[in-house]
């Protein structure tokens, strides 16, 4: 049932994050949102290379893709998607996005109501310009600061226990990565490795780290190793991939090969999942999936994976979290991190 005292809508828009793990992070707030407006149809306006994991959401009736080049070009793109959007005759926008373009879209298209944080100087074009928590306000992990704009908003009552951030469908998705797996004629339990992330390269494990502990982990269980990662660090999965096989252990690089949706299905099928601090770990973690992420760089207390089988794996250090993409000093945070530690911790939650 609808909150009370709050509006009933007909027809909501959400526009969504533009990276993985912050989607993920996203949909407990879509979730309650859904519970609270039953009777409203959930759209959600998506960059591509998001969509796929909006769509496969019972909360969400409808992904729109967003291709326009973000920031000041493709001014004519953005004009035709807002008047695309307001022949849908949306009655409500809910900017997940903070950027100043989400809101100028959605006001463009004449949304009525209009809400979003009150960030990157947009706050005129909102009609409910929330105001952004401040430190020690809400619970510290990035789920809660979706949660609590709604709540801001008056669209839910209470922020809902912490809880593990979990993907719809997961079990459907493991079976066809099993298939995916008899396919390319992968034998045996499968170790994912995800060496890259999009933030930078302060986020990132040395890809020989990375090489022996998948190696320690494959080994016992005669078990082969998968990497993924973008088009663009093809070659980062490439170098780990070589120090695999040069253990004599099989190893694919499937970077820049798989679409979102296959690589929800294939990392559902992995027996365990190592990772930096990336969108892969987000979705490895909330499939279910064993996942070992390595920290340095970032806080895992506030984007960290969530569930019983997910482990963060980090070297205390004076400089860490620093929150940089690039470190300017001699990655200390995450070079102290031994390879056998990681793969102690993985074969420990294989044994679980």
């Amino acid at each position: 049932m609808a909150l009370a005292g709050a509006m009933a809508f007909r027809k909501i828009l959400i526009r969504a994050t533009n990276w993985v793990g912050d989607a993920v992070m996203s949909l407990p707030a879509i979730r309650a949102l859904h519970a609270r407006q039953p009777q409203a149809e959930i759209v959600v306006l998506a960059r591509p290379w998001v969509a796929d994991l909006y769509a496969r959401e019972t909360s969400v009736q409808r992904v729109i893709p967003y291709a326009a080049t973000p920031g000041l070009h493709s001014p004519g793109a953005k004009w035709r998607a807002a008047r695309a959007l307001r022949r849908e005759k949306f009655d409500c926008a809910i900017l997940l996005q903070n950027a100043f373009e989400a809101a100028a879209i959605v006001w463009l298209a004449r949304i009525p109501r209009r809400i979003g944080y009150d960030r990157d100087g947009r706050g005129a074009l909102l009609t409910d310009a929330i105001p952004v928590p401040r430190s020690g306000e809400i619970p510290h992990h990035q789920r809660f600061y979706y949660l609590e704009m709604l709540h801001r908003a008056g669209l839910i009552d209470l922020l809902p226990e912490a809880g593990a951030v979990r993907l719809e469908g997961a079990d459907a998705a493991r079976a066809a990565g099993v298939r995916r797996f008899e396919e390319r004629k992968i034998q045996g339990p499968v170790v994912g490795v995800s060496p890259g992330a999009a933030y930078g390269t302060a986020k990132q494990w040395p890809p020989e780290s990375f090489a022996e502990a998948a190696v320690a982990v494959a080994r016992p269980h005669a078990a082969s190793v998968l990497l993924f990662g973008s088009a663009g660090e093809r070659e980062l999965c490439e170098i780990v991939a070589q120090g695999i096989r040069q253990a004599g252990i099989d190893a694919a690089n499937l970077a820049g090969q798989t679409t979102l949706a296959e690589f929800i299905e294939l990392a559902a099928a992995c027996r365990v999942f190592l990772t930096n601090d990336s969108g892969a770990m987000h979705i490895a973690s909330a499939l279910g999936v064993a996942t070992v992420a390595v920290f340095g760089a970032t806080d895992d207390t506030a984007t960290g994976p969530t569930g019983p089988l997910a482990r963060v794996v980090r070297e205390p250090v004076e400089c860490s979290p620093c929150l940089l993409r690039e470190c300017p000093i001699d990655h200390r945070c995450m070079t102290r991190v031994a390879p056998a530690r990681v793969a102690a911790i993985a074969l420990e939650l294989i044994r679980s």
